[in-house]
């Protein structure tokens, strides 16, 4: 990542009081900064490099962006950023994304959501063989309520290959697969402290499902992990003693799964009960909190860090990095969106349950259609309920396949994935018509994937706010070509921003009557 350049000489060092030389000086945030008086004594100014003759009111000490988060953070995982590349579903956060941000000492998590086993188990077999070295890399784990033998399958690959980290994400309740992930492998140390094997970073935007996870594992699922033998008593007792997740990634306004919620109001609120349960349960080690959802500026990244999180989760904009295994005709449409264009739309994996996930709605019907079936589902009991002219509009217009060619499809697939999902379909009319929806919103992200132009307005995007703000961010610099939007290049333009305009928020708070300009900060170019 280039910086602005450092001018030499004795002019560089001396005093400035205009605003225009004011905003350069203070985005030279990697040397010390003085604040001065003017020689009158009523302006403020700055001076940079060796302290000034005359008066000096303070000096701001270097910043760098891999100081903006928690320290704690970064020595925990092995990285140098506080940063995170989010895992995106089905396989968008792609290995070759994950072995990039662990090569350039961040953290990242592959997306294992929506995927079959074969293909997570390739994808851990790959970056495992890639990254042997490193620890700073991940995978994710959904929670998976239609599903809950391949959760658990997910889970029990995860720890047999030895991935460092996991990311759970989606979780309502805790689960056996999670608990194990957080359990197995709890050890003691030299000096008595518990050592975990793997690390768990918790998704939550939700203070109950947070209490959850900040809590020990609830005894009687430890205690069914023992009779099972997939953890030692050893293991269920250290598991009593700590949270489950160390790592708690607060995700407010966000891409996919989320409940709308600003950050602003969710973060503090989920730090304040980490305090009284880390005052209740009496931890040893900390508990970390991370912000998510809404990141796609620096601007964004800054207030998040000013909030006290500990480190950044980073999801939609990445999906039009080069790295992302999304279609370069889905990446071109989500480079075009702005703040307003995202919609909510049923979600695939708890349709049933009638959660919504938040979605690309420009240049695609997705949402709407989505909904139409939702509607019917809602309606209706069986599919042969569903009047005649309603059925031929949700055959033509949204599935553009009858009912029963859909259920065809259907029912190949689940064979092939898990059969008692068929054996409960034909016992239960409303589970086949619940099948039969799923298959156009499991499809329709498929689609958007693989660059299926003849369904692009079914394409099914998962995006947030944050993907047209930087947009707008990125307008005119070398990251408005989609070429250049490499993960790495995105994060370090990101987090260098988010150190500019933290140095200006700090120079403000201090009384330097800093212009307009200084709190705006476009990406560097390469160096």
């Amino acid at each position: 990542m280039s910086v602005l350049p450092a001018p030499h000489g004795p002019v560089a060092h001396r005093p400035v009081f205009s605003p225009e030389e004011i905003a350069v000086r203070a985005r030279r945030i990697r040397e010390p900064v003085h604040i001065v008086t003017a020689p009158g004594g009523r302006e403020l100014g700055l001076a940079t490099g060796p302290v000034p003759d005359g008066p000096v009111l303070g000096t701001l000490p270097p910043l760098y962006p891999e100081w903006l988060g928690g320290r704690t953070f970064c020595e925990a995982h092995g990285v140098r950023f506080p940063y995170v590349a989010g895992e995106m579903a089905n396989g968008i956060a792609t290995t070759r994304m994950v072995s990039a941000m662990a090569r350039a000492e961040m953290l990242g998590f592959f997306g294992a959501g929506g995927l079959a086993y074969g293909e997570v188990e390739r994808a851990v077999h790959t970056l495992a063989r890639e990254l042997r070295s490193h620890t700073n890399w991940g995978v994710n784990l959904i929670h998976s309520p239609a599903e809950p033998a391949l959760e658990f399958r997910v889970a029990e690959l995860l720890l047999r290959c030895g991935v460092p980290r996991i990311s759970a994400s989606a979780f309502m309740e805790l689960t056996p697969a999670v608990v194990l992930c957080s359990a197995r492998g709890l050890s003691r140390g030299a000096d008595g402290r518990i050592v975990r094997r793997t690390g768990v970073l918790a998704k939550v935007s939700r203070p109950e499902v947070a209490e959850r996870f900040l809590s020990p594992a609830p005894a009687g699922l430890l205690d069914r992990l023992v009779r099972q033998g997939s953890l030692t008593a050893e293991e269920a007792r250290l598991a009593a003693q700590v949270p489950v997740a160390e790592d708690i990634t607060v995700e407010a306004d966000s891409g996919g799964h989320t409940d709308n919620r600003p950050l602003p109001a969710l973060l503090p609120r989920i730090a304040l009960l980490r305090d009284a349960l880390c005052r209740r349960f009496g931890y040893r080690a900390p508990v970390r909190i991370g912000a998510a959802g809404g990141l796609g500026t620096p601007d964004a990244l800054a207030a998040a860090f000013a909030l006290g999180a500990s480190y950044v989760v980073v999801g939609s904009v990445n999906q039009t990095a080069v790295e992302a295994g999304l279609s370069d005709d889905a990446k071109a449409m989500l480079c075009e969106a702005d703040v307003a264009d995202v919609a909510m739309a049923p979600a695939a994996d708890m349709f049933e349950l009638g959660v919504t996930l938040q979605v690309l709605s420009r240049g695609t019907m997705f949402a709407r259609r989505a909904g139409r079936l939702h509607t019917a589902y809602r309606t209706h009991a069986s599919l042969e309920e569903i009047p005649a002219a309603e059925r031929a509009v949700l055959e033509r217009d949204v599935l553009r396949a009858s009912f029963d060619e859909v259920w065809q499809r259907t029912r190949a697939f689940w064979e092939r994935r898990d059969p008692a999902q068929i054996s409960r379909a034909l016992a239960d009319p409303r589970h086949r018509m619940a099948l039969v929806f799923r298959w156009y919103l499991g499809s329709s992200s498929r689609w958007a994937i693989s660059g299926e132009t003849s369904r692009r307005t079914d394409y099914q995007i998962w995006c947030g706010p944050a993907m047209g703000a930087f947009n707008r961010w990125v307008a005119g610099s070398f990251l408005a070509e989609p070429a250049n939007r490499s993960v790495v290049r995105i994060a370090l333009s990101l987090l260098e921003g988010a150190a500019v305009l933290t140095r200006a928020h700090q120079l403000r708070a201090h009384g330097v009557p800093l212009p307009p300009e200084a709190f705006t900060c476009t990406p560097y170019g390469p160096a």
